[in-house]
């Protein structure tokens, strides 16, 4: 490549503009429910399982 075909750091940062990745709040609201689904299963059914399960294993 010769000089005449590099730009400068000026001219190629027209071309560069960055935006954030911002999370939009329905996907922050999938990820709650998620969650409270982990943590309502893991107290409702898991943990009472694994109980009878390390007394009485199969």
């Amino acid at each position: 490549m010769s000089l005449e075909d590099q730009a400068t750091a000026e001219q190629e940062h027209q071309h560069h503009t960055y935006t954030s990745s911002e999370i939009p709040w329905y996907v922050r609201l999938i990820w709650v429910l998620f969650w409270i689904f982990v943590i309502y299963y893991s107290l409702t059914y898991f943990l009472p399982t694994m109980q009878t399960e390390l007394v009485n294993p199969p």
